[in-house]
C-alpha cells in the first residue's frame, strides 16, 4: 500500500477522536499529524506531542509563508493549523498520515492536496448524536444546542467527501477507513 493521506471528519459528537485512536491502536503504520495551535497547553500536554504550541506571531508567519495545510480560528479565540511539512514528510518516508479536523479544514486540505483521501464520519442517526453529545458531559446545556446547530449544516457537507462511512461501531468504522485507503 503506498503512503495515503486521510482526512477524516465529521460532525460534534460522532466519534471522530475515538475512531482515530483505534486506528492508530491498532494500526502502527498510521500516523497522526501533529496540530499547531495558539492556545496555552493544558495540564499534562506536551510541545511537539500533543500540539505544536504557538504564538500567534508563529502562526502569522506560517500563513504567510504558506506553511500550513490549513487553519483556522475556533470560537473567535484560538487559531488551529495543520503544519504541512511533517505531513509531506511523514507521506515521503511511505508513511500513511491521518488529519482529524473539521469541514472547513478538510476542504482547504482538499484543494491543498488533492490526492488526499476525504472520508466524512456520519453518526448512525441523529437521534444517537444527540444521544452521544448529551452523555459525554464535557458541554452545558447551550454549548449542546450550538453543537447540534452546527451539525445541521456539517452533516449537509458529507456529499461533498471522497467517502461516508458510518460509526455505528468503532471497530468497524476504522476497518473501513482502513480498507478505503488500501
Amino acid at each position: 500500500m503506498t503512503s495515503r493521506l486521510a482526512v477524516i471528519a465529521g460532525p460534534t459528537a460522532v466519534g471522530k477522536g475515538t475512531v482515530v485512536r483505534y486506528l492508530l491502536a491498532q494500526h502502527p503504520e498510521f500516523k497522526l499529524s501533529i496540530s499547531a495551535t495558539t492556545r496555552a497547553p493544558r495540564p499534562g500536554e506536551v510541545d511537539g506531542v500533543d500540539y505544536f504550541f504557538w504564538t500567534q506571531e508563529r502562526f502569522d508567519e506560517a500563513i504567510a509563508k504558506q506553511e500550513l495545510l490549513e487553519y483556522a480560528t475556533v470560537h473567535g479565540l484560538n487559531r488551529y493549523g495543520t503544519p504541512r511539512k511533517p505531513v509531506e514528510e511523514a507521506l515521503a518516508r511511505g508513511e500513511h498520515v491521518v488529519l482529524e479536523i473539521d469541514i472547513q479544514g478538510a476542504k482547504q486540505v482538499k484543494a491543498a492536496m488533492p490526492e488526499a483521501l476525504t472520508i466524512f464520519i456520519m453518526p448512525p442517526s441523529w437521534d444517537e448524536l444527540v444521544r452521544r453529545l448529551s452523555t459525554r458531559g464535557t458541554e452545558d446545556a447551550a454549548e449542546q444546542e450550538k453543537r447540534l446547530e452546527t451539525a445541521v449544516v456539517e452533516l449537509a457537507a458529507a456529499n461533498g467527501f471522497d467517502h461516508t462511512v458510518v460509526n455505528d461501531e468503532v471497530a468497524k468504522c476504522a476497518a473501513e477507513v482502513v480498507e478505503l485507503m488500501s
